[in-house]
């Protein structure tokens, strides 16, 4: 592997979340260079934030190995995709979404859930602007283990959401909005100063950030 990329291979083992990479700012050299060394230890790896064209190079170069999701701009680098992984295995995390618009942060989450093993549901659209919505649904999203929330605009889905169902709440805000709104920081800082308990707060758009954080709560709590 070339010099400047120094991978943790032992980070999996060592914090249940493997090391995942960040490709939005790395060369398509550095992207191949990495799933080359991926594959040839037979292991894989998730890239977040990959651009479109990027994608298409390690496709060409790799057939096969490289299982793309253009909505989340994700890659799994891997002899199969994370779907084939999880049939048969339990749904425990639901994802909530306030706005159609939110969907591109919540297929990040989805695809870096499955990749660590979790498959979750999804219900999109079920903002307060239309609060029916979100009552309708609390006694089934009440079922789940967790919940992981995405909201932009003013983010009153986080403390709306976390009031009606007794399961923790993790907060993604997303940087959808304009105005005042515009760039996530208004949700953010509305997830943050709720006066419901039991919600936990990532930054803006870290959509692998609240699928990190979902899996190892789920591993707490399976120990307990």
């Amino acid at each position: 592997m070339a010099d400047d990329v120094r991978f943790d291979w032992e980070r999996g083992a060592r914090t249940r979340v493997p090391e995942v990479v960040l490709a939005e700012s790395k060369s398509r050299e550095q992207l191949l260079d990495i799933a080359r060394q991926v594959l040839a230890r037979q292991q894989r790896v998730l890239m977040t934030r990959v651009q479109a064209e990027k994608a298409a190079i390690l496709a060409e170069q790799l057939p096969g190995r490289i299982h793309y999701h253009a909505q989340a701009r994700t890659v799994v680098v891997a002899e199969m995709s994370a779907e084939e992984q999880l049939r048969g295995r339990p749904v425990r995390v639901a994802i909530v979404a306030a706005g159609t618009s939110d969907v591109p942060v919540v297929a990040e989450i989805e695809q870096s859930l499955q990749y660590l093993g979790e498959p979750a549901a999804r219900y999109v659209d079920v903002g307060v602007a239309g609060l029916w919505r979100l009552t309708e649904l609390a006694e089934e999203l009440s079922e789940y283990s967790l919940l992981i929330a995405v909201a932009g605009m003013e983010g009153a889905l986080f403390s709306v959401l976390a009031g009606l169902v007794p399961i923790p709440v993790i907060a993604v805000p997303v940087s959808v909005g304009y105005g005042v709104g515009a760039g996530g920081h208004v949700a953010l800082n509305s997830a943050l100063s709720s006066c419901v308990p039991g919600i936990a707060v990532v930054n803006i758009d870290n959509g692998f950030g609240a699928a990190a954080l979902a899996v190892k709560l789920l591993g707490v709590n399976a120990k307990s």
